[in-house]
């Protein structure tokens, strides 16, 4: 690859841009986030828990996000009240414009659902069966994985490891099993909001396990007593709930991560204390205090106007 010591107007692509601290080298590489695209879930993202026939609660939980029940009614939400929810509690049988936005949100879980499902392998990036069913102790890299049966997490915590707009989609054809106290971890910055499991039957989360990602399932989701989830519980039959914690995650407010590494081919890892300004369109992070190569992660395309040492920090500004 060609390379070039003139940082003034240098167009990065995605992962596009690497710079030295003793000179700029750009490095044309188009690649895109890690994975396969996210699951788009249209009006279901508002909620943290949307079901069809029931939800209940041994009180209490906290739940960050909407709740939805439709079509049955709100009688069928037992356990759950408003203190509960940082949020609105929505029952079909509420009538009205409430009942039209419920049923769109269940259409629109089947659509996600079957996105989700319906993702084809590719050559690379898709791993059939990992852990022979069985995903305690694996350390996962973002792509499409996809089990012939059940998927069973227990015996040790599951990583995911990516950056800030990796995704993983988990295709299962069965059921998903998590057994008590075990956590999924997210590490890399990778994102809960860029995880999704498609589960053709039912997702059981254990005693205080503590899960990430948006949980689509065919069947009901129970989740065991202290058991936490960032992300979304939406069944396509009951939700149960047990003292839990669900918060709807958030996701990064800017497209841009900056990653380091101390050799141009890497591998890079986002770097540290990093801090993102929009408004300001500047990535600054800490020197450190040797030759540092950097990469910039971006949905879209920049151009680098400057890249200057200020205090210390590596002040790099875009247009």
């Amino acid at each position: 690859m060609k390379k070039t010591h003139s940082h003034k107007h240098t167009i990065a692509n995605a992962w596009g841009l690497v710079i030295g601290l003793t000179g700029v080298a750009a490095f044309p590489d188009h690649a895109a986030a890690a994975g396969p695209a996210p699951v788009n879930l249209l009006s279901t993202a508002r909620f943290a828990i949307l079901a069809e026939t029931e939800i209940t609660d041994v009180p209490a939980s906290q739940i960050t996000g909407d709740v939805g029940l439709s079509p049955a009614a709100r009688s069928y939400i037992t356990g759950i009240t408003q203190p509960q929810v940082v949020g609105t509690i929505y029952a079909a049988s509420d009538g009205g414009a409430t009942a039209v936005m419920l049923t769109q949100a269940e259409g629109d879980l089947t659509t996600a659902y079957n996105d989700a499902a319906g993702r084809a392998p590719v050559p690379t990036g898709t791993f059939l069966n990992p852990g022979s069913g069985n995903l305690g102790g694996l350390t996962l890299v973002a792509g499409l994985y996809k089990f012939t049966s059940g998927a069973l997490l227990s015996g040790s915590d599951l990583t995911l490891a990516g950056g800030a707009g990796d995704v993983w989609i988990f295709q299962i054809a069965s059921t998903l099993t998590v057994a008590d106290g075990i956590n999924v971890i997210l590490a890399g910055g990778a994102q809960a909001s860029n995880v999704f499991w498609q589960v053709a039957g039912y997702a059981a989360l254990g005693t205080t396990a503590n899960f990430q990602g948006t949980i689509m399932a065919h069947d009901a989701i129970t989740l065991a007593t202290g058991a936490t989830l960032q992300g979304r519980a939406l069944a396509q039959t009951a939700v149960t709930l047990q003292s839990n914690s669900i918060v709807v995650p958030s996701t990064i407010t800017s497209d841009m991560v900056l990653q380091s590494a101390p050799v141009a081919t890497g591998p890079y890892t986002d770097a540290p204390g990093q801090s993102v300004d929009p408004a300001a369109k500047t990535i600054t992070v800490p020197g450190s205090g040797s030759v540092e190569f950097y990469r910039i992660r971006s949905g879209t395309a920049i151009i680098i106007t400057r890249i200057s040492v200020s205090g210390g920090n590596v002040v790099i500004t875009h247009n």
